[in-house]
């Protein structure tokens, strides 16, 4: 048997950083994210021998252990690894070999959720292959849970709630990892607007996230009022982006987005640099009202607002930098698992023991 899950990767409107602790339990932090066609994709295929096999197809990367409680956390396919080691704990044990396979539709550090949209997939093959009962919430905080506490990365708490709830939400984040995802009924062609103006660039560069988190986490520690008032603003954004949806106001909303991009630089150093302002200052000039950089900033994604028929000389633009418009459309579903009959023709691995 093979058991399958996908999970979709986000887009951050508004509200950024609101998400990390301590701002989010001092403060209450608020967010509007809405999931896109691009995923993390996880399988579970079981094998004869009492072998673990894990691998990340889009990486090239496999490690190989012999079936026990706990798998090393070194560096490689930790990700993957926490999943399996925390289920072992927590749940009925893996009492039989498999071969753990994920694939993500964007790279690691690109500032769509990667990493922990691919937790929400992994998780959401074990959840298929135990049968294990856990509802949306259960399964968004446990990832949260193996990332932040387990392996100890730094990070949000939006990411793992997206992937899971899927579609346009606006989130509120508070002390004791409460969290409050609101649906947004959106109509479809508010939706439709958006997407059709709304562009996706990729830098062509990843970063590293968790230098830049923890910076900011450093500066709520601190009491940093320039930062601190920052990531204030940029709650009030996330309201005035779920005012705008909702009431069609889609004339204001890359507006809304450029007053986030000057907040942001705000919150931590590095979040902008010279060749993410080069790109801002060009697509504006190019017709976008607004933009963002996706994540935590530093390179990755950015989205870019462009009304009427501006996208296409935006696009034109973008394209003289060396990065990638990626097509997307938004989606509505969430988390997603099934269950498959397959017989592999080779149940072992590639890689040594």
């Amino acid at each position: 048997m093979i058991y399958r899950s996908k999970a979709p990767l986000r887009i951050g409107l508004a509200g950024g950083g609101t998400d990390v602790s301590p701002y989010s339990d001092q403060f209450g932090g608020a967010i509007l994210n809405a999931t896109i066609s691009l995923s993390a994709y996880a399988a579970i295929e079981t094998l004869p021998e009492n072998k673990i096999i894990v691998e990340a197809l889009d990486r090239d990367e496999q490690q190989i252990f012999d079936l026990v409680n706990e798998l090393p956390i070194d560096g490689t396919l930790d990700l993957l690894k926490g999943v399996y080691n925390r289920i072992q704990k927590d749940h009925s044990p893996v009492l039989k070999g498999f071969r753990l396979s994920t694939f993500v539709d964007a790279p690691a550090g690109s500032g769509l959720g990667t990493s922990s949209t691919l937790v929400v997939a992994v998780l959401g093959a074990f959840k298929e292959m135990l049968k294990l009962r856990l509802d949306e919430y259960k399964i968004a905080q446990y990832a949260y849970d193996i990332e932040r506490n387990d392996l100890q990365l730094a990070g949000g708490k939006q990411d793992q709630y997206a992937a899971t709830f899927g579609g346009v939400n606006f989130m509120e984040f508070y002390a004791g990892d409460k969290v409050i995802v609101n649906p947004l009924r959106i109509k479809p062609e508010y939706l439709h607007e958006l997407e059709n103006n709304l562009v996706l660039y990729f830098t062509s560069t990843s970063r590293e996230s968790a230098a830049i988190i923890k910076e900011q986490v450093k500066n709520v520690n601190e009491k940093n009022e320039k930062s601190i008032e920052a990531m204030h603003h940029l709650k009030d954004q996330a309201k005035m982006m779920k005012e705008a949806l909702l009431q069609g106001k889609l004339d204001e909303i890359g507006l809304i987005l450029d007053y986030g991009f000057e907040q942001k630089r705000n919150m931590a150093a590095n979040i902008s640099n010279s060749s993410i302002e080069n790109v801002y200052a060009a697509a504006k000039a190019a017709g976008a009202t607004g933009g963002k950089i996706s994540g935590a900033g530093g390179g990755g994604f950015m989205i870019f607002y462009c009304p009427g028929n501006t996208r296409h000389a935006v696009i034109k633009t973008l394209n003289t930098f060396g990065g990638t418009v990626r097509d997307y459309s938004f989606t509505k579903y969430g988390l997603t698992t099934w269950t498959a009959s397959y017989i592999s023709p080779k149940a072992g691995g590639n890689g040594e023991d």
